[in-house]
């Protein structure tokens, strides 16, 4: 499993993932991120599923924009062209994955800015080719294992936040899948994109970097929850008194 997270914020886009890779009972690490940096022409694609199919699709997706990638002005169509590279990957291998037990399941983030667009843009790329744009209703998206950091986000993101706050919103969300799930782990690599830099900024974190902030959160979790106000709760510790016409 994989843990992918971007977010767009009125300031620029933030990118985590983890680097787990596990195969049967071997685990090891390998880098999740895809990065270009050009003149005015900066994007990153994050994928999860199986690996060798993400690696092909990348591998076509690389070979294409070495001979193509100058003509894109906007992202979307670096992310029509990484859509029909997974299309040409599955037409060779679904079938036969299908047939081991296998699903074809890449998915993508891809975030960035090219020349003629007017803010960095984020999008969801599915396995079938076809995507969506992550737009400020809902400023961030997970794929891979999302159960788990979903509910950090919601309470805490907006589209009005900080690259800082959204940064640690991040890691908080990875946190809480770690913790939960056993397939996702450190190190992690981290992209930031600010609005009109046409520079994507990658960083890779240890977890002795990074364990005092989960100390201290979980730490703080422990105390807000003593210090809730919820007086009203007690009463559960109480038998209910049964009414008379009850049996």
């Amino acid at each position: 499993m994989t843990f992918c997270l971007g977010i767009k914020t009125k300031h620029g886009i933030i990118g985590l993932s983890d680097t787990r890779i596990t195969s049967g009972n071997e685990t090891t690490t390998a880098k999740k991120v895809y990065v270009v940096n050009k003149r005015k022409h900066s994007y990153f694609v994050m994928t999860s599923g199986l690996r060798s199919v993400r690696d092909k699709a990348i591998t076509y997706f690389t070979e294409v924009i070495q001979h193509q990638d100058d003509q894109f002005n906007k992202l979307y169509q670096a992310v029509n062209e990484l859509g029909n590279q997974i299309k040409r990957v599955a037409k060779e291998d679904k079938e036969d994955l299908e047939a081991s037990g296998l699903n074809f399941n890449l998915h993508a983030i891809i975030g960035g800015q090219l020349q003629d667009d007017s803010e960095p843009k984020l999008y969801l790329l599915y396995p079938q080719g076809n995507w969506i744009e992550i737009i400020k209703g809902t400023p961030f998206v997970i794929i891979g294992n999302t159960g788990f950091g979903n509910p950090v986000l919601r309470r805490s993101l907006t589209y009005d936040e900080t690259l800082d706050f959204a940064l640690k919103s991040a890691f908080l969300a990875f946190d809480a899948t770690r913790i939960s799930a056993n397939d996702v782990a450190f190190p992690i690599d981290t992209v930031i994109l600010e609005n009109d830099k046409f520079e994507i900024k990658e960083q890779r974190f240890e977890q002795n970097e990074l364990v005092h902030i989960s100390d201290f959160w979980n730490s703080r979790l422990k105390s807000a929850i003593n210090e809730l106000p919820a007086d009203v709760l007690k009463k559960a510790f109480h038998k209910k008194e049964s009414p008379l016409n009850e049996f």
